[in-house]
């Protein structure tokens, strides 16, 4: 594939992103570097999914990598602490690098130095794995009142094109695709969104008003659905 899209039109298929993943890498026995883990969600599904394979699963946020730490039924994982600019690995240590919606947190002015740690720590023919929210959808017209994300990713895509134009990483695939998430109600909307410990989100009364009206306007008897679309970037360090 020559040419990489930031985002596809609909209609997109709807699945979980476990469905992606799987299908495009080969992860039993494999060696796998997780960057920016966050609560361990994915990294969890991975590990119990594939026992043989062994995870380094890196988290910048110190209060969440504290949290991953007492996670003591994970024997094919280690949790560690650093993010994509400043690996803790050997050359061409890992198979597999992962990211799952963390590229665009990565400062912009480190977004060269965290690809070419990323091609770094990948053996040769290794793949790199980033799935990116892209901007749009009813659930980030909530989410951009009080977050904005639409620069700092479209910085990320920006990368990524460099590396590959510059040929550090090859691009395999692009996959484009929405995810479901449902929310119970905005108590559970605000613990997972607001109330996040890697991102201080100071809400004005107003604003935080006008969030959950707008949030509470896709509320059902059975909670909130959203269909967010996603793409991922499939990357591979050249042999």
């Amino acid at each position: 594939m020559s040419t990489m899209r930031i985002q596809e039109p609909g209609p997109r298929p709807v699945c979980d992103e476990r469905e992606v993943y799987e299908a495009l890498l080969a992860l039993d026995g494999a060696r796998v570097l997780e960057l920016g883990c966050g609560a361990a969600q994915k990294t969890r599904a991975i590990a119990e999914a594939h026992p043989s394979a062994s995870i380094l699963a890196l988290e910048v946020d110190v209060i969440q990598h504290q949290k991953n730490l007492r996670l003591g039924d994970l024997p094919n994982v280690t949790f560690g602490l650093g993010g994509a600019e400043e690996i803790p690995a050997a050359d061409g240590s890992f198979d597999r690098v992962l990211l799952f919606r963390s590229l665009h947190h990565v400062p912009t002015a480190r977004l060269d130095r965290a690809l070419a740690e990323i091609r770094r720590v990948l053996r040769p023919g290794g793949l790199a794995y980033v799935s990116e929210p892209v901007f749009a959808g009813a659930f980030n017209e909530i989410i951009r009142l009080f977050h904005d994300e639409q620069a700092v990713r479209e910085e990320a895509f920006a990368a990524l094109q460099r590396a590959v134009a510059a040929g550090a990483l090859e691009l395999v695939t692009q996959r484009f695709f929405d995810t479901p998430t449902l929310y119970a109600d905005f108590a559970e909307f605000e613990a997972r969104m607001l109330n996040v410990t890697h991102t201080q989100h100071r809400l004005s009364p107003e604003l935080h008003a006008l969030v959950k009206a707008r949030f509470e306007a896709h509320l059902t008897p059975s909670g909130a659905r959203f269909e967010t679309p996603v793409r991922v970037d499939l990357l591979r360090r050249p042999a």
